[in-house]
């Protein structure tokens, strides 16, 4: 096994993991809450570097990311555990696997970023778990990817430590945080974390110079309320900018959460619609399919900038990020360097 970064060695071979912060400590022959971080002998290893359960070419809208390689295609990549527990996960399946789960196969760093070049993608995306737990691979094949010119994107819950997203800066272009309450009970109850580390995270990549895009899933009678949709929104303007696409999506029952309904169409609507009067100029429902909240509108004239339906791109009023009506300014991120 590949050993792991970020640890301090303690006393009668117990470990503590500083990568995300529950910062667990770990006796021997012991794993942290995300199940995949292993103490053997006072040596933390992580078991999942380079061991990989999904693997796709997904458009880049699928992550959500709406200002980031609009259009392009991105190099998917998942494996097992996770370091939340959330009742509503869509992904349990895999995030809340074990170890000895038989899918998994192997794929190096360097098979990665050769699949990614073939495959005609612009981007690779660590997705479907956390990739805050597999920070060692990640770190790996996103070095050498943005080598080839490929951007690097995690899909993450922000549940990481300053010191591990430091060194994932180093490779890292865009940082696809959910907030999935702007309530710490929330978190504690349903996700088993908190809300500041996520807030602190997300600040943090956007201070980094990561291109930042946040998704909140709405869910009926849990984090659904205008007050607390407001105080999210406005957190986002104070710290990530007005420019910063937020997502606003709807829920289905999954996992532990079966009794929950379906977000209605509507409340999404008034949080998107609340959501301009604040001042944000780029809010984005989601599961939704054909809704024309889903498309870019220029926030200095409202014209359509770019449209989508499902994960088909079409660029309509845009030239070189300016409105083609009004001459305004319209922020994506069109290259990596």
């Amino acid at each position: 096994m590949h050993e792991a970064r970020l640890y301090q060695k303690l006393e009668e071979d117990t470990v503590r993991c500083s990568l995300c912060p529950h910062r667990c400590t770990i006796r021997d022959g012991k794993q942290g809450i995300c199940g995949v971080r292993i103490n053997h002998g006072g040596t933390l290893y992580a078991a999942t570097f380079g061991k990989v359960i999904a693997e796709a070419i997904d458009p880049i809208e699928k992550k959500p990311l709406y200002h980031f390689l609009p259009g392009s295609l991105s190099y998917s990549l998942g494996t097992i555990g996770c370091n939340f527990h959330c009742e509503h996960c869509q992904n349990w399946h895999i995030s809340q696997q074990t170890l000895e789960m038989e899918a998994l196969r192997d794929l190096s760093p360097e098979q990665g970023v050769e699949r990614a070049i073939r495959s005609g993608s612009a981007s690779i995306a660590w997705t479907y778990n956390e990739p805050t737990i597999w920070h060692e691979y990640p770190l790996a094949m996103g070095t050498l990817a943005r080598e080839k010119g490929l951007g690097a994107v995690y899909v993450t819950n922000g549940y990481i430590t300053e010191e591990g997203l430091r060194e994932a800066s180093s490779m890292l272009n865009a940082f696809r945080v959910d907030i999935k309450s702007f309530s710490d009970p929330f978190y504690r109850k349903v996700c088993g974390g908190r809300l500041q580390p996520v807030l602190d995270a997300t600040a943090l990549a956007k201070e980094l110079g990561m291109h930042v895009e946040t998704v909140t899933l709405v869910i009926p009678g849990q984090n659904d309320s205008m007050d607390e949709m407001e105080m999210l929104i406005r957190w986002v303007l104070d710290n990530l900018g007005p420019d910063t696409p937020m997502h606003f999506t709807r829920f289905h029952p999954d996992y532990r959460m079966l009794d929950a309904r379906p977000t209605a169409v509507r409340t999404l609507e008034k949080i998107y619609e609340r959501a301009k009067e604040l001042g944000l100029n780029y809010p984005y429902l989601g599961n939704v399919g054909g809704h024309p909240y889903e498309n870019t509108y220029c926030p200095a004239c409202g014209s359509l900038a770019i449209e989508r339906s499902g994960y088909a791109v079409r660029i309509r009023g845009i030239d070189d990020h300016t409105c083609t009506e009004c001459g305004g300014r319209i922020e994506y991120v069109s290259t990596v360097d």
